[in-house]
């Protein structure tokens, strides 16, 4: 039986619940099965479910296992603004992101990429950015494509 939850705030249960559904999205992005990630962390598959649905009774030790098992441990490092990393979008669009924009010149004005597409432009044509020129925003996307998709490594 699992113990009993602590007594944590709203704000707290909220961040819980992002980080699980982050993990989990991250997990399927990855297409691994939630019995192999369980496993690859050393739990069972309804703690890594409990971890998944943000349950604040599961140890920090079996949410660090899972991210250490899906490659995503400094993921769970504050970023430099003291804010958990917001999770990437779907589609990003090419228009907010000026270097990435001049980056994907075939691709139309106004277009969307996905994120893998997105890691893919900047890590083939890095030697063509300007990366004094990129903005605050391009920056954490950059940041935020290496810690999710690349492994924490950008391949320039």
């Amino acid at each position: 039986m699992p113990a009993a939850a602590p007594d944590i705030t709203d704000t707290d249960r909220e961040l819980l619940t992002r980080l699980g559904q982050q993990l989990r999205r991250i997990r399927r992005d990855q297409k691994v099965s939630a019995v192999a990630a369980a496993e690859a962390a050393g739990m069972s598959r309804v703690t890594l479910h409990r971890i998944e649905q943000g349950e604040p009774s599961v140890s920090v030790g079996a949410w660090i296992a899972l991210a250490h098992a899906l490659g995503l441990a400094p993921a769970l490092v504050e970023t430099n603004a003291g804010q958990l990393a917001e999770p990437l979008p779907q589609r990003i669009r090419l228009a907010d992101y000026a270097q990435l924009k001049a980056l994907a010149w075939q691709v139309h004005a106004g277009e969307e990429v996905t994120p893998q597409e997105a890691l893919q432009l900047y890590e083939r044509n890095w030697r063509h950015l300007d990366a004094s020129a990129l903005s605050p925003a391009e920056v954490r996307l950059v940041e935020a494509l290496t810690r999710s998709i690349g492994g924490g490594r950008l391949l320039v």
